[in-house]
């Protein structure tokens, strides 16, 4: 195997962050010259894995850009070049609604910030240690704009850590991420349970993947190497919708918290149930030694610690589906809004989740789950569900808890979650970022 190179990459690939705000800011080129000029001044600022793993605990920002294919070809990116990406990079998220399931609520008239339009070229993922932090970054970059007219910021989400949590948090309560899977030639040390490390090509071009095949790359060669792609999902948590839906469906406290953990497939610790199926165990929760060492179809083949429809158990099947290695996703995220104080009504503010889903191929991986495991209601042979909790919920779908002698179904399950935008970016390696401000303005059809 070809080893990493780990000086292209761009961190977000390899390495999480200790961030506990930030901002996803979305841009749009007018010009090509406009764009080249403010990316040629972006692209020190953007960290390799190496610069990260050497200095997580000195530096206060992380810094990551991605292009739309709509935002390639405003930089002067080639005709030739443009085709060589796969059609559903080219087409968008926006185009593929039905696909992903993203339907009615969350369909892609309803989204905000400018996520559904061919003009959103770029996004700056900006991760920071504290809020002064995010203020001077914001600062630097809007003098930045200052001096490159003709590139307009089209809409920006601001991160906020989840009080009173911290950065691994989201506003459901849950411990977030938990499980992620890892890749061969990183360098970290192997997890028990997490499926064992895959070959960088599942997530990573120019690689060999767990087919030993390495993937069609975009051309030019300078494109085609340490680059992956990203689906980024902004995702709205009805928190109060939750809270009071597990008030009307539970007789106590205990009984709201095993329900939660009935739809996650974890408790909100992160404990899974397949080993802790009737108390929360914050211990097991907090351990990556042990909290994703268990199976499905040996430990619980018929769901009855946790549901075949839950969501952790959708999202990664293990030994219940055939070579669920081949689906894995590596997730980075944020959460955004203010904490709903526990006992509060529902105010009517925004807050969720903007999440970034990393692989290799959008079609193999990215939308074979959302819409094979999220949004299939024949998933496991269940007939008539979603995932509970990121899947579309219309209130006609159902939630099956297996249970002896008569299994639980809540029936006509509310939306906890809102698709509020999406869109599909590449996220190029550091020397291609360089390339692509060398691009001239007559390569442009």
């Amino acid at each position: 195997m070809t080893d990493l190179e780990f000086d292209d990459i761009q961190h977000i690939m390899l390495t999480g962050t200790p961030h506990l705000t930030g901002r996803y800011e979305f841009l749009t080129f007018e010009t090509p010259e406009a764009g080249r000029a403010w990316l040629t001044e972006m692209v020190p600022l953007v960290q390799s894995a190496t610069d990260v793993r050497k200095t997580v605990n000195i530096f206060k920002r992380w810094v990551n850009l991605a292009f739309t294919w709509t935002g390639l070809r405003a930089l002067g990116l080639d005709d030739e070049s443009l085709a060589s990406f796969p059609v559903e990079f080219r087409e968008g998220m926006a185009a593929r609604a039905d696909i992903l399931g993203d339907t009615g609520a969350a369909a892609p008239e309803h989204w905000v910030g400018g996520l559904a339009d061919d003009a959103l070229h770029a996004i700056v993922i900006l991760f920071a240690r504290d809020e002064d932090e995010r203020l001077r970054c914001v600062a630097e970059h809007d003098a930045l704009l200052a001096r490159c007219p003709g590139v307009r910021t089209m809409s920006h989400l601001d991160l906020a850590a989840t009080a009173p949590y911290e950065y691994d948090h989201d506003h459901f309560g849950y411990r977030d991420p938990v499980s992620q899977p890892q890749m061969k030639g990183a360098g970290e040390v192997l997890i028990p349970g997490a499926g064992g490390a895959l070959q960088p090509g599942e997530f990573i071009l120019g690689y060999p993947d767990e087919d030993g095949l390495v993937a069609n790359s975009p051309a030019p060669k300078e494109l085609s190497r340490n680059g992956s792609y990203l689906a980024y999902r902004r995702l709205e948590e009805h928190v109060g919708v939750f809270r009071d839906y597990l008030k009307e469906h539970a007789e106590d406290a205990d009984g709201e918290e095993l329900l939660a953990a009935k739809f996650m497939g974890r408790w909100r610790s992160g404990a899974p149930l397949v080993l802790a199926p009737q108390h929360d165990d914050p211990e097991l929760g907090a351990d990556p030694m042990r909290n994703n060492d268990f199976d499905y179809g040996a430990m619980d083949p018929h769901g009855y610690a946790c549901p075949l429809g839950s969501h952790a158990r959708r999202l990664n099947p293990r030994d219940t589906e055939p070579n669920p290695n081949r689906r894995r996703l590596i997730r980075r995220s944020g959460t955004y809004g203010p904490a709903l104080p526990e006992g509060a009504a529902d105010d009517g503010v925004e807050r969720g989740v903007g999440m970034f889903l990393i692989c290799a191929s959008l079609v193999r991986q990215f939308e074979f789950a959302q819409n094979v495991w999220i949004n299939d209601t024949a998933f496991q042979e269940l007939g008539n569900e979603h995932d509970p909790i990121c899947g579309t919920q219309d209130g006609t779908l159902d939630f099956t808890i297996p249970k002896r002698p008569i299994r639980k179904v809540h029936k006509g399950l509310p939306a906890f979650t809102t698709l509020r935008g999406g869109a599909y970016f590449f996220l190029p390696g550091l020397s291609a970022l360089r390339y692509l401000t060398t691009l001239t303005t007559q390569e442009t059809s």
